[in-house]
């Protein structure tokens, strides 16, 4: 389902059961994989790619050079942004285009999860189910299962696949990705 008033490229290629809501806009050569949500507001640039099963919320902005692994979740007011040097105008006072600059890449791996406010700078990667703390902004790659938060973002521990925290002592002893709830579940 796209909403009327949604902005969506017929060059983005969209997949089963997206739903893009009200005043998105989705550019050329976008992808988005099976079942991914669009909240409302959202930018995504041309050339961007986000997995199937990926939740993008209100007012984010994802610019060219991202790409999504499955199940992505990217909260309320989010930037993925991709230029290292960003200026207006060159030294000669001539307004910059494309060919003035270097796109940097960003890489947001299955499950990882961003929180509102989240800033990403450009030639990060962020692993498989890292937790970003609301507000944090991205200046150094993220561990898989990394939690980081801080502006700069620090590594401040370990989360499972469902999200929780894992304690400093489970964490010294776990074999896998996994708290001590899920594996008491047998997880």
């Amino acid at each position: 389902m796209i909403h009327p008033t949604a902005d969506v490229s017929p060059q983005a290629k969209i997949g089963f059961g997206v739903r893009i809501w009200h005043q998105s806009q989705v550019r050329e050569e976008a992808e988005i994989g099976d079942n991914c949500i669009i909240s409302k507001n959202v930018y995504i640039d041309k050339g961007v790619k986000i997995g199937q099963n990926s939740k993008i919320q209100n007012n984010c902005s994802l610019y060219h050079g991202s790409v999504l692994e499955n199940g992505v979740f990217i909260g309320p007011h989010c930037v993925l942004t991709n230029d290292k040097n960003p200026r207006a105008i060159n030294a000669d006072g001539s307004l910059k285009t494309d060919s003035d600059w270097e796109e940097g890449k960003i890489l947001i791996k299955e499950g990882a999860s961003l929180g509102a406010r989240v800033v990403v700078l450009p030639g990060i990667n962020i692993g498989q189910f890292a937790m970003i703390g609301a507000g944090s902004v991205i200046t150094k790659d993220v561990p898989d299962f990394g939690l980081v938060y801080g502006n700069p973002a620090r590594l401040m521990g370990f989360v499972c696949k469902c999200g929780k925290k894992i304690s400093k002592q489970f964490e010294e002893k776990r074999s896998g990705e996994w708290c001590e709830k899920c594996v008491e579940k047998g997880k």
